[in-house]
């Protein structure tokens, strides 16, 4: 490999590089240095520079630039003008990302490990081209670059392509009533009263109180003794059932069958069976002692 460079192919790729930049001019004079009496305050200018994109691109573009071979890169030239690079960019205050200072270390080292006597192949093992690993990464990133100059050419929405904003014209839409026809009118009440024969209605109706039958329940319920009133009456029955109940109780009562007693005033109401009347056996012992007295006075 020829590691040899010529004076012109330095100042070439020197001006490649200023143009590259696209130095500022001032009357028609290029500023390749700020003046001395200028004051720029701290922070209070950033430049962004489009020409490169990384310490790759501005490789890329040094080998394309001079037509060299990615995969036989000479490395010492590349390297110089890579310094050049960066000694430029420092002596115009520009700061540089550490990517380019990386970069730059790096070509060093592959300068260093080409330019040094290399031992021979029987005491250590054989290495690489040193470049591989640097053309490798170049390659690569030409294909990304390249797949991404493709996408920027293709139209975009928003800058190449704009979506229509207009908006069709609402037309107010007229509802039209049908105008059915007399035979139409009869087929249609033909199929509802066809249908209205499908469907079957099932009444349930209430089965009809006794009184007969309610006085037959109650003393079957009092013959186990006294009943609150309140308890021989069903409520789900509603107020058919409390009449009936009640007629039922009068009609045993009149018959002497049952009795309704309260023992207090504002006691509940019970009922039991006319059998069970204390009282009434009080009443008869007192009329018969009443009536043992007075045969006893006469």
């Amino acid at each position: 490999m020829n590691e040899t460079e010529t004076p012109v192919a330095e100042e070439t790729s020197v001006v490649a590089v200023a143009d590259a930049l696209r130095m500022p001019k001032i009357h028609g004079q290029s500023m390749d240095k700020l003046p001395e009496d200028l004051y720029i305050p701290p922070d209070a200018l950033e430049v962004f520079l489009d020409a490169f994109e990384g310490p790759l691109d501005l490789l890329l573009y040094l080998i394309r630039r001079q037509n060299l071979n990615i995969l036989d890169i000479p490395v010492l030239q590349i390297t110089k003008q890579y310094v050049q690079y960066i000694s430029l960019m420092r002596e115009m205050k520009l700061e540089l990302a550490a990517e380019y200072l990386v970069m730059a270390a790096l070509l060093a080292e592959i300068k260093s490990r080409i330019l040094l006597p290399r031992p021979p192949p029987d005491e250590v093992e054989e290495e690489g081209d040193p470049r591989m690993e640097l053309v490798r990464r170049l390659q690569e990133y030409e294909r990304y670059k390249s797949a991404g100059e493709s996408l920027e050419k293709m139209p975009r929405v928003g800058r190449d392509l704009f979506m229509a904003q207009a908006r069709p014209e609402v037309i107010p839409q007229i509802a039209r009533l049908p105008m059915p026809t007399l035979r139409e009118l009869l087929m249609s009440f033909r199929d509802v009263m066809e249908r209205a024969k499908l469907f079957t209605h099932h009444h349930i109706s209430r089965e009809p109180l006794s009184v007969r039958e309610r006085m037959s329940h109650i003393l079957s319920l009092v013959q186990g003794g006294p009943r609150r009133l309140e308890d021989l009456v069903d409520p789900e029955e509603g107020r058919l059932g409390v009449v009936v109940c009640f007629l039922a109780i009068l009609e045993l009562t009149k018959s002497a069958l049952l009795d309704v007693v309260q023992e207090s005033a504002f006691a509940p109401l019970m009922v039991q069976t006319a059998k069970a009347r204390p009282w009434l056996e009080d009443e008869e012992d007192e009329q018969a002692d009443g009536a043992a007295a007075a045969g006893e006075d006469a």
